[in-house]
């Protein structure tokens, strides 16, 4: 009775923490099992425990090739893992009491508001039973036409395997895949059908599912929320920024752009433009591509996709609060106003929570791997920010990573699906709001 009382009286934040963390226990322990191996012999703790996040914070990273590694037990497990991570544990508890006619109690409602980035209650229930259904058409649809490209290149069962396998992954931001060797979709640089399926997949998981809720109930309202308006227009700026950096900077690189015709760079630098939003595939070679190009995709990984997605990242909004408060200082304003409204001091606050948080995390794990792993502060600072955006793109390091620096960039993605914020409220005592307020300060600034 007491252990019950004591689980309700937790915070929706820790529930989360220790929800995230109980599957990636599970999920260690199946990847351990000798069925999980193509070897039959059993995956060392470490290992398991790291592609274990790596699957439940729906991120890419790998320690092992996953084809050549794992059974078909193996990885359906990851990819079950990566459905559970990329939708939440709660949703998909959801699902499971909406299945049996379950009650929702107003904790688990509190639970999934934590979980989905909402400011309110009001329709959680709802917005879940959207988020499970346009989850599973978008996977379904993808992987029909992803099965259909790939049977022309292999058995069709095991093209149907493979469809499923990638839809679920790239609609979730996980860059796992089944090809081998480390070579994500590199082979298909040239294939508009994977490139286009791909892409949407990315974008769609990446957007968050209010988004795609607004989008779908825009033929009836004919209007879209602020949310909605800020992440599309902020999407779409990224994307077509991305693009024109990415394929100025590596048009002329033999290891890259260079390489390939007209189609393949534009194909190239548009699929590298869109994967940094969490989703970790790539179809060039990352290791190849310029400095400049590394450190801004290393940008456009601390940026991430957009909240209530299955993403990671300091989220679209979160950047455009900050770009905007700089445009209102800047213009001597003291709101900072989009699409004619004004956004309330608390969240800009918590976007500048966000944002340091993230930062402090990121500089604080890569000065410690500098000092633990073998490679230029670049690449260690590329794999620490893929593994805190849970993105998955990797310059070759993290096979190479030591016991600590697995452990290291485990938690790293552990808190960047989680979030900085969540993760903060989970640990510390929040306290209700203040009885008096101290006299005002002057500081000179700048």
């Amino acid at each position: 009775m007491n252990e019950k009382i004591k689980w309700l009286t937790l915070s929706p934040p820790r529930i989360l923490v220790l929800g995230f963390a109980a599957i990636i226990l599970l999920g260690t322990v199946l990847l351990m099992l000798p069925i999980s191996t193509r070897t039959g012999e059993s995956l060392g703790f470490i290992d398991a425990l790291f592609t274990s996040t790596s699957a439940t914070c729906v991120t890419g990273l790998v320690v092992v090739d996953t084809a050549t590694t794992f059974s078909y037990f193996g990885e359906f497990v990851i990819m079950l893992l990566i459905q559970i991570g990329g939708l939440g544990f709660m949703t998909m508890a959801t699902l499971f009491a909406l299945a049996f006619k379950r009650r929702i109690s107003l904790k688990d409602r509190l639970i999934l508001q934590e979980a989905m980035n909402q400011s309110s209650m009001e329709g959680i229930v709802r917005l879940i039973r959207r988020v499970l259904l346009y989850s599973l058409i978008i996977e379904a649809c993808s992987a029909v036409i992803l099965t259909i490209r790939w049977a022309f290149d292999m058995p069709l069962g095991q093209a149907i395997y493979y469809g499923i396998f990638h839809a679920v992954a790239m609609f979730n931001n996980a860059g796992f895949d089944l090809f081998g060797d480390y070579r994500s979709l590199t082979g298909y640089v040239y294939d508009p059908v994977v490139n286009i399926v791909v892409m949407f997949l990315i974008v769609s998981g990446g957007i968050g599912f209010i988004v795609l809720s607004d989008l779908i109930d825009f033929r009836k309202q004919r209007k879209l929320s602020l949310h909605s308006k800020v992440v599309l227009t902020t999407t779409a700026a990224l994307l077509l920024v991305g693009f024109i950096i990415i394929f100025i900077f590596e048009f002329t690189n033999p290891r890259t752009l260079g390489s390939l015709n007209w189609g393949g760079k534009f194909l190239g630098a548009m699929f590298q433009s869109v994967t940094p939003r969490t989703a970790g595939a790539n179809t060039i070679d990352i290791t190849g591509l310029r400095q400049a190009t590394q450190f801004f995709i290393v940008i456009l990984m601390f940026i991430g996709a957009s909240p209530g997605s299955t993403g990671g990242g300091i989220k679209t909004t979160t950047f455009t609060i900050m770009v905007g408060a700089v445009i209102a200082m800047m213009r001597g304003r003291e709101d900072i106003v989009m699409f004619r409204y004004r956004l309330a001091q608390e969240r800009v606050l918590k976007a500048l929570t966000i944002v340091l948080l993230a930062i402090l995390l990121i500089l604080t794990v890569s000065m410690i791997l500098s000092t633990t792993e073998e490679g230029d502060f670049l690449k260690i600072l590329f794999e620490t920010t893929s593994a805190f955006g849970t993105v998955g793109l990797s310059m070759g390091l993290t096979p190479d990573l030591t016991v600590f620096g697995k452990i290291m960039i485990s938690l790293t993605m552990f808190v960047g699906r989680l979030g900085p914020l969540t993760l903060a409220y989970a640990l510390g005592r929040r306290k209700g709001k203040e009885l008096y307020r101290h006299p005002e300060g002057k500081m000179i600034i700048g």
